[in-house]
């Protein structure tokens, strides 16, 4: 509608709301001026309805399901979601992929800890699964998604080839797992938890929610999840409208490492320019990207299933790192729940980063892709991909999953290993015939003072045959206020949408429990002569905590216990669980 025919229907609008005619001189003018802004308000809402009913299926709301490995910024994506108005997206389901960087109970407990605070306690959680995949490739119900599909037989345990890459901190897998404590610390908890024999699995959850009608779904993580259910139930891949991925690098050059001009003297050279990220060792496999490198073969599946799928990699994300203005912005914009709890895990990423280059090394990864993603899905027919946040580009890609020469059997590719018949039908010499990468220090990978040769996970730009035609991110569109500290589009859109009003978290754990609180007491031995230094080496056994007992209430005057030793990360925390204890002996080192 044009303005003049805007204008022209103004009159009309107005009398139906109850006034005169327009050219009425005599009516009065306060009541025309009141009325004639009711209309516009009236006119206004009603523009904005039809648009949001534009922008789904017959006015249906677009549904959504995510499927994330739940590190830091995958639950700032899952909040981006959550945020949006219900009536234009509603997330539907979280899965979960648990071969990567948090394991099951935890990762499942923070979704389902987020989901309360939000209020959403209606979604689906699914995650794992006892199934496998029989040695003739036949996949059996429930799969579990703890292994990479390369690994997986029979039972849910196996190797680990692709996990190594995953960085450990000081703390072990416990850091990510419990978000170094800021979880347990700021979520409040609900009544759903992780149980073993009660938990929903993913291929359940994906089931009930793509068979119920058309669905979109977000991956931003290891594809381990989508590909299985693809390859099981190919029959519903008509419901499932479009995917959209975070991961992989295309044209990408890794601006990590030394490219900065910044960088600490520690940096190699070799790492600058890389298509890839596996930051833990470029000397084996520069070109994979940690979500697709999860698990290569089930990335493949995804983008060679034949649905629409939206790429949002490396190429694009590098250009919209975490920088000192941003975090800055942050730090000043936390007036909900979703945007403190966002902040204060950033900041701990930030505080806990291997070196001195945090502002050029961490980037907007799973919620510039949530961002990228709802701004395209709000047009119809958006063939391009026009959205507010990133440039887009058609390329014909395919996913790497194992490497030249094709056909040998060298004991790397358990698809292909002595067996007359390869497994789910692969054809011998085809692309997925050749060496698969075994571990992060696989011989076959590393070139003596060269670039390492293996590509597992590696999106790679190609004209053969096996290409596939993907829409993809290039880079982050910059902000169209020069004037504003905030240099790209979305970092504007990220804070606006964590801080509405709207859909806001409920509570966290101090206002769910406000008399709940921790007293610190140091009791003073400096008057007091100390008996014999003792260090107590246990195995957490139960009659280890008997005896750790025993030992703190025995007067200092006669031992001093000064620490207790023991050897697994878990044991770290039961003997934390003895916090009252150890608050009253304070002197007792852990």
């Amino acid at each position: 509608m044009g303005d003049s025919q805007w204008l022209n229907g103004v009159p009309q609008l107005v009398q139906f709301l109850g006034g005169r005619d327009f050219e009425d001189c005599d009516w009065n003018r306060e009541k025309m001026l009141r009325r004639y802004l009711l209309a516009v308000v009236v006119l206004i809402n009603v523009l904005e309805l039809a648009r949001a009913s534009l922008c789904t299926d017959g006015g249906k709301p677009h549904r959504i399901l995510l499927d994330t490995d739940v590190d830091t910024d995958d639950f700032f994506a899952l909040l981006y979601l959550l945020k949006l108005n219900r009536s234009e997206f509603e997330l539907e389901a979280v899965t979960i992929n648990t071969n990567a960087w948090t394991d099951a109970g935890h990762a499942v407990n923070q979704i389902y800890d987020i989901l309360y605070m939000m209020g959403r306690d209606d979604l689906s959680v699914g995650m794992g699964g006892e199934g496998g995949i029989k040695e003739d490739g036949h996949i059996l119900p429930d799969v579990g998604g703890y292994l990479p599909i390369v690994e997986q037989g029979n039972a849910t345990a196996g190797g680990c080839r692709y996990r190594q890459a995953i960085p450990v901190g000081l703390g072990g897998r416990l850091d990510i797992d419990s978000n170094y404590g800021i979880r347990k610390a700021f979520l409040p908890q609900g009544s759903r938890k992780y149980s073993p024999l009660q938990q929903p699995t993913a291929q359940q959850v994906l089931i009930e929610k793509v068979s119920a009608g058309p669905i979109t779904i977000f991956i931003i993580g290891a594809h381990t999840n989508i590909g299985i259910f693809l390859m099981k139930y190919p029959h519903l891949k008509k419901n499932i409208q479009h995917i959209y991925v975070m991961g992989g690098g295309v044209r990408s050059k890794n601006p990590t490492g030394c490219c900065p001009n910044n960088a600490s003297s520690s940096c190699q050279p070799r790492q600058c320019g890389n298509p890839g990220n596996l930051f833990t060792d470029y000397t084996s496999n520069p070109y994979g990207e940690f979500n697709i490198f999860g698990d290569p073969f089930a990335a493949y599946q995804v983008f060679h299933s034949g649905i629409p799928v939206t790429l949002v990699p490396l190429d694009a994300t590098n250009t919209i790192p975490i920088n000192e203005n941003f975090f800055e912005a942050f730090e000043q914009n936390q007036h909900t729940y979703e945007a403190q709890y966002c902040f204060q895990s950033l900041k701990m990423a930030r505080d806990t980063w291997f070196d001195d280059q945090f502002y050029t090394s961490y980037f907007m990864w799973d919620s510039f892709t949530s961002g990228v993603a709802v701004s395209i899905m709000r047009t119809l027919h958006n063939q391009n991909g026009e959205n507010e946040f990133a440039e887009m580009e058609y390329m014909n890609i395919t996913v790497v999953t194992s490497n030249e020469p094709y056909g040998i059997n060298d004991g790397s590719n358990p698809f292909f290993n002595d067996r007359k018949v390869p497994k789910f039908n692969l054809v011998k010499g085809g692309v997925h015939s050749g060496h698969v990468q075994t571990g992060l220090r696989d011989p076959f990978c590393i070139v003596q003072n060269g670039k390492g040769r293996c590509k597992d996970g590696y999106t790679e730009e190609v004209t053969s045959s096996d290409a596939v035609r993907v829409l993809v991110a290039t880079r982050a569109k910059p902000n169209p206020d020069s004037n504003s500290i905030l240099d790209r589009a979305y970092f504007k859109s990220f804070l606006n949408v964590l801080n509405h009003p709207h859909q806001t978290g409920r509570f966290n754990f101090t206002t769910q429990f406000p008399h709940y609180k921790e007293v610190f007491y140091k009791p003073d031995f400096g008057t007091k002569r100390l008996g014999k230094p003792v260090v107590f080496d246990m195995d957490m056994s139960a009659g280890d905590f008997l005896a750790l007992f025993y030992l703190l209430k025995v007067p200092v005057e006669i031992i001093n216990l000064k620490a207790s030793a023991f050897n697994f990360p878990d044991s770290l925390q039961q003997a934390y669980a003895i916090s009252p204890v150890k608050a009253k002996f304070e002197r007792l080192q852990l």
